[in-house]
């Protein structure tokens, strides 16, 4: 991408978007494009072309999606299934239409099987059956992968994507009814200390797994690998069109609410729900690939969680 390049960030108010936007702006490129959900439909294919067609980007960013937690994933499946997939379709349908370099789709690492071996692979990609709570939005980012794929192989496009890890930041939702566990945990702690609670009460048994990257590092992995990761006709595999996004470093759903107890500065104790689902038992990306191209994160676990939390006491508490 040149500085002056003509680029469109899908979904530039959430978490993702908003972190890739700032990424750009940071490193100088000056022609960007973004509308938020009152002024583009990106549900509506219609709108969708016209758009495109009036604004021609260069390069797309696709960032925006419909996600949540598992308690929101569960609740609304055909939401999360509808939704996503469309999205994804028109945005990518309209990248080919009207010519765009190169396209960037944003996925997740719940793609990969419930009992995926761990660290997880590119190729680990249908080998097994997905997490039933969040098989929808799974199946929906797996079908944006394909899309990316298909369109290579029949048109000779450049669309890639990438699979980041469980991510938290800056900007993200704390809404306890659709949030991820990360700003839940930050929420629930933050007002439990404030309300001066005995206990928090957390969902599962706290020994799931899992992976967390800070969502500046996924940005800068975002304009790296644009930069960095092209794909082609040649390209045979699904798993060869996308790329791992992540520390490779993970952490148990306890150790994880100690961490959280401890920088907000909770007193109380923490009480497990045993009843609620612990969702995938492990899930730890394989980053191989991306750091063979040359790239790596660069904000700890604890760090993250102190950025984190100070945004949200300027802006949330």
């Amino acid at each position: 991408m040149e500085k002056n390049s003509k680029i469109y960030i899908a979904g530039h108010k959430g978490l993702v978007g908003s972190a890739i936007l700032r990424a750009l702006k940071k490193n100088g490129y000056t022609n960007l494009i973004y509308k938020t959900h009152n002024e583009l439909d990106l549900i509506n294919q219609e709108s969708v072309q016209k758009f495109f067609e009036n604004e021609k980007p260069e390069y797309v960013f696709i960032a925006a999606a419909r996600v949540g937690g598992i308690y929101a994933n569960n609740t609304y499946p055909a939401q999360f299934l509808f939704e996503n997939l469309a999205i994804q379709n028109n945005i990518i349908h309209a990248s080919y239409v009207h010519g765009v370099k190169k396209l960037l789709f944003l996925g997740s690492t719940c793609i990969y099987p419930r009992l995926c071996p761990q660290p997880m692979k590119e190729e680990y990609l249908l080998t097994g059956p997905l997490e039933p709570t969040n098989e929808s939005y799974a199946i929906a980012k797996i079908a944006g992968i394909k899309m990316c794929h298909s369109y290579n192989r029949q048109y000779g496009t450049n669309f890639i994507a990438a699979m980041p890890t469980n991510l938290y930041g800056i900007n993200d939702n704390f809404d306890l009814n659709i949030s991820h566990v990360l700003p839940a945990f930050i929420r629930k702690f933050h007002e439990a200390k404030i309300q001066k609670k005995e206990c928090v009460e957390v969902w599962g048994t706290g020994v799931a797994i899992r992976e967390f990257l800070f969502v500046d590092d996924l940005a800068d992995a975002a304009l790296f690998l644009m930069d960095n990761f092209n794909s082609s006709r040649e390209q045979e595999k699904i798993s060869e069109v996308f790329v791992n996004i992540g520390t490779g470093i993970g952490i148990t759903v306890k150790e994880l609410a100690e961490l959280m107890k401890e920088i907000t500065k909770y007193q109380g104790e923490i009480q497990w729900d045993n009843t609620k689902p612990d969702g995938m038992p492990k899930k730890i990306t394989d980053v191989e690939r991306i750091t063979r191209l040359g790239w790596r994160y660069t904000t700890n676990l604890k760090e993250g969680l102190q950025k984190t939390y100070a945004w949200y006491l300027k802006n949330n508490a």
